[in-house]
């Protein structure tokens, strides 16, 4: 699994509220996408700051998703230039299902 990390100084600061209402606004855009098991919205406590937690199949799925195209979607939407960073995830705890797993090397 590939867990990438999105992140964007805002312009002006933001309230939750206001991010909740774009984030919602956003979603139906991520429902679907192959390749993708979770999209975490996120937002810095001061609402200066904004992104996502990305859970990803592969690293290949995640890099079709950081296209020229989306990251011009990101300046229009927010105004500021957006950042990707890639992590491997070689373990997982899953509270939810009480297990604990080893993912495939390479993704």
């Amino acid at each position: 699994m590939i867990i990438a990390i999105t992140s964007f100084a805002l312009p002006k600061p933001i309230s939750r509220e206001e991010a909740q209402r774009i984030f919602m606004s956003t979603a139906p855009t991520y429902q679907g996408v192959d390749g993708l098991l979770q999209k975490h919205y996120v937002l810095s406590e001061d609402g200066a700051t904004a992104g996502g937690v990305y859970f990803w199949k592969t690293r290949e799925a995640a890099e079709a998703m950081y296209t020229p195209a989306w990251r011009a979607f990101v300046r229009e939407k927010y105004g500021t230039e957006p950042t990707v960073t890639y992590f491997d995830s070689p373990v997982v705890v899953d509270n939810v299902t009480g297990q604990v797993f080893q993912n495939e090397a390479g993704g």
